[in-house]
């Protein structure tokens, strides 16, 4: 009985070397404003249009031996959109854009992340906007992860991409110096 017993742990902790899980998972600190969603368009080919969403929620993993498993999720409220400017969110948030009330949330997840050496790497993943998903490419810095004032530790990342209006059935005619969106990410979690 008692040999049964040792060689099934001995079994259980082979098995457990075998396939380490060595993940951390992450929290998105949306609470503490120490993420954003930020975007730029231009506006008629004269000036930018910066804006962002105030109201977003998402989780990563992230292994530093094997960055490849990494995974991200984000939600995000359209309704939340914010160009410094009531009478433009009024419009964006309208159908000749987001189109809110039919599309409330827009999504990420991710698909593959690959490391490309120096803290940098590529993030493909899913994204669902106004109805319609689509893969984007994002380029990532990892910026740097450690313990907090707080007793807790995290992980920051920025990333960047662009996007075309229309791949997401936004036809509203700006013009043709305003077709494609480029998205800012500055992502920072809480290890959990």
């Amino acid at each position: 009985m008692l040999r049964k017993i040792l060689i099934g742990f001995s079994t259980i902790g082979l098995l457990s070397l075998a396939n380490p899980v060595l993940a951390e998972d992450y929290l998105i600190d949306t609470k503490g404003a120490h993420a954003f969603i930020q975007f730029k368009i231009a506006h008629l080919g004269y000036s930018w249009v910066l804006g962002r969403f105030n109201e977003f929620s998402g989780t990563f993993s992230y292994d530093e031996k094997s960055p490849e498993s990494s995974k991200v999720a984000v939600t995000i409220n359209t309704a939340s959109i914010d160009s410094n400017h009531a009478e433009r969110d009024k419009h964006l948030r309208s159908d000749d854009f987001l189109d809110v009330e039919k599309f409330p949330q827009a999504s990420f997840s991710s698909t593959s992340y690959q490391s490309t050496g120096d803290g940098k790497a590529v993030l493909t993943g899913d994204l669902t906007l106004h109805g319609v998903t689509r893969p984007v490419t994002i380029d990532v810095n990892e910026i740097a992860a450690g313990d907090d004032p707080w007793g807790g530790y995290r992980r920051g990342f920025d990333g960047t991409t662009r996007i075309a209006l229309k791949d997401y059935g936004i036809d509203f005619n700006l013009g043709p110096a305003s077709q494609e969106v480029e998205l800012f990410l500055s992502v920072e979690g809480i290890r959990q």
